[in-house]
Formats: structure tokens, sequence, C-alpha cells
């Protein structure tokens, strides 16, 4: 057997060496050639994935792995062609298809006969029957379903720790037709290891949902309940706030009992997955109301945060904020719908003179976001805690800069250090 996986970004390249430990010949297809050239050369081409460059000199030396320029040139011969490639979005989580209907196209004009293409890439409910295996169709002459095989089979890994979630969770798939399905369960049977799973009502392992749609909107269910449990626990934040109690300690006490599951608020929601993937149910469900409400609550957390620092200061025309953290989380180093961007525009509205510092970018990669870098300790009037990096959780005042006030977004500073300070420590969820 051969594979092919096309796009080694953060998922398919973990992807790529998972299929290669197994045993099997995979070659990778990427656009960007330092990516090719970091492969094939036993290098990482992107930090903070334990495991992955071990993974990629193993494979190497077992010569089951290669790296190509062209997506064609990947995916001829291969018996299964995964397909990872990025759909871009716009500002309102509009999908961009061009890349991946490209990427269709190219495996395409190699297609022949008994070949399984996998999408792994979140799609809109109904994108892989209506939109990409016609691509598929139209550019091999084939039928999907009858000549080839079309299969959707959504990642659910998180950066960082991919190797270990291929693990953890069930593999999802949908085939076009029932065989399609068949032939995807076999190979990810062939290719993965499962953890045990005792709170699960049916074996861990691959399962098939029966069809492309299913297996698209599980992905779906999956990041939309995040989007609106978060939104929730958002609303409980802002109530809390305004009562003058701990929301931590009410959702702590809730979800005592088996039946709660309430989320933590926060200052925003990023990344690809969650401020994007409601919005493509959305799309496709014209009658849903929760999940719209619900992108428009963790959308207004920046906002939210900065009205609060404006209540306890008064007008901040003038201020210098600190805003510590630009990436959407603590601990990688990913700036997709980050809440530094709302967050500071925000302030600059107000009249704020604002800087970001994060420590996983250098000043130089911050002033190419468009940011005046900030220098931890300097003096300044007011600090915004916007990213949850370990990093932050010592501080304390002088650390800081003794500003008046320091918002903390993310519940990651230490209370104790500022109980003998003047500067006021306001956490999202809890009341002065």
């Amino acid at each position: 057997m051969k594979a092919a996986v096309i796009g080694l970004g953060k998922i398919g390249l973990p992807i790529a060496v998972t299929i290669a430990d197994a045993g099997i010949e995979v070659v990778g297809g990427d656009a960007s050639q330092r990516v090719v050239d970091d492969v094939n050369n036993g290098r990482a081409p992107f930090p903070g994935e334990p495991g992955l460059t071990e993974g990629i000199v193993r494979s190497l030396e077992k010569g089951l792995l290669s790296a190509k320029t062209s997506n064609s040139e990947a995916s001829t011969g291969a018996d299964v062609i995964i397909v990872v490639v990025p759909m871009y979005v716009d500002e309102n989580g509009v999908p961009d298809y061009s890349i991946l209907e490209s990427a269709s196209r190219d495996i395409g004009s190699v297609l022949v006969s008994g070949q399984t293409v996998i999408y792994e890439t979140t799609l809109p409910v109904g994108a892989t029957r209506s939109r990409l295996a016609p691509v598929l169709e139209e550019s091999s002459g084939l039928t999907a379903g009858k000549d080839f095989h079309v299969v959707h089979s959504p990642e659910r890994v998180f950066s960082g720790r991919i190797f270990q979630d291929l693990k953890s969770y069930p593999k999802i798939v949908g085939g076009l037709t029932p065989v399609c399905g068949q032939i995807a369960v076999s190979f990810y049977e062939a290719v993965l290891e499962f953890d045990e799973r005792s709170d699960l009502d049916q074996p861990n392992g691959v399962w098939d949902l029966g069809s492309v749609e299913a297996a698209e909107f599980t992905k779906l269910a999956e990041t939309t309940y995040r989007d609106v449990n978060i939104a929730l626990a958002n609303e409980f934040g802002d109530f809390a706030e305004r009562l003058g109690v701990d929301v931590y300690q009410i959702i702590d006490a809730a979800n005592s009992q088996p039946f709660s599951h309430i989320h933590r608020p926060g200052i925003y929601v990023g990344g690809h997955c969650i401020p994007v993937y409601p919005r493509f149910y959305s799309s496709v469900d014209e009658s849903a109301l929760l999940p719209p409400l619900a992108r428009d609550v963790n959308d207004a957390g920046p906002e939210r945060a900065v009205s609060r620092l404006e209540t306890h200061l008064g007008s901040l025309s003038g201020v210098t904020v600190g805003v510590l953290g630009s990436t959407y989380r603590g601990g990688v180093k990913e700036m997709a719908f980050s809440g530094v961007f709302p967050l500071v525009k925000s302030l600059e509205a107000r009249g704020a003179v604002v800087s970001v510092h994060d420590p996983m970018l250098s000043d130089d990669e911050l002033e190419g976001l468009g940011f005046k870098p900030h220098v931890l300790g300097d003096g300044i009037d007011a600090v915004i805690v916007q990213s949850d990096h370990q990093e932050y959780s010592s501080l304390g005042p002088n650390d800081l800069g003794n500003p008046k006030a320091v918002v903390d977004g993310r519940k990651i500073l230490n209370p104790d250090h500022f109980v003998e300070s003047s500067t006021a420590l306001l956490v999202i969820g809890i009341g002065e």
C-alpha cells in the first residue's frame, strides 16, 4: 500500500508520520518549497509538536516518507490520498475554497480507478459531495463512488498533542457510498492505534457514520457546542462581575453534578476552529438560533474587557496599556483569529496608547503585525492579559511595571501577588 498526504501543515505532517510509522510508504505534497526541503532533510517545519522531528527522521531512515511540491506527483500511484489543505476564511468565517479546489484538480488530473480520496479539512455540511467530488470528477473524467472512492474524515486533534489525540479519540469517517466508508475504515484501522476508553458506548476506534454529510456534521457539532458553551460561561461571568461573586467557584460547584459541563469564561475565543466552524454550521442551517448568538457573545469579549478597564480608570485617552499575549492561546505560536486584534482596535478607538508583549514572538514579528512591542516591567498605566502563556502566571505588580489596573482575561495571574499592592486586579468573571 502507498499513501499520499496533501498539505504538510500542523495537522497533515503528523498524520503522514503516523502512516509511515505503520509501515506504509507515504508521499507528502505541499506548495511550500521550504516545508518540502525541511521534511526531506529531517526537520520539522514548525515548532511546538512533541515527537514530530523524531518521527520525521525515523520515517526517512526507513525510506517511508518523502515530500514534493507537486500535489499531482505526490498523488500518483497512491492507494489512499488524504487531503489536509487549509481552507481560508474571511473575518466572518466565510470559506474560500480556491486552494482546496486547486488541490482537488491536481489530484484529479492523475486520478485512476480504484483510488480513494479522503478529505480531512473541516467543511460545511454537503461540501464533500456537492463541491469537491465534482471537481475530482471533472479533472479525472471518472465517476465518484463508482470509479474512485471519496470520504470525509474530520481531524479531531489539537496542536501540541496531535500524536496523543490520534490515539485518544475515535476516528470519524463517512463515505460518499457505503463501500467508500468501508475502505476508509480498513485504511485507518491499519494505520492508527487507539487507547481503551471505558467512557464510550462503543469501542474506541474507527467509527463509520454512514455518509460524508454525517462526518462533516460531527466536526461542526463538536466546535459549535464548545462555542455555545463558552458563550454561556461568558454571560455567567458578566453577571458574576455585576453581582460581586466569583463565577469560577460557581462553575466548579455546578460541575460537581455529572449533568453539568460548563466551560470557563475568557476574553476571546480564537484559533482556526471555534471562531470559524460554527459559522460553517449556521451557513447550512438557516434556522439555527443559538450558534449566531453565541458567536456575537464571544466576539464581544475584548470590548467587554476594555469597558471594564474604562469603568475602573475613567477615560482611556492617552492611557498607556500593555497587552500581554498576541497568540490566540498560551503556549502556541499561532495568530489565527487571535483576540489581540479586536482588543488593540478597541483600546486605540478610545485613544489608548497600546503596546503588545508575547514571549513567543520577537519584537520584529510584533512590529510586522502592526504592534508596538512592550517590555515587561516598563512603567505603564494598565495591563490586559490576552493570552494565557505560562510565563505570565508568576508575574506581580512590580513585574508588570506597577500599573494602576490589570485586567486578567484568562485568570492566570496569582491574586496573592496583588494583595498589598495599589494595583487593582480585575479578573474576567470575578466581581470587585
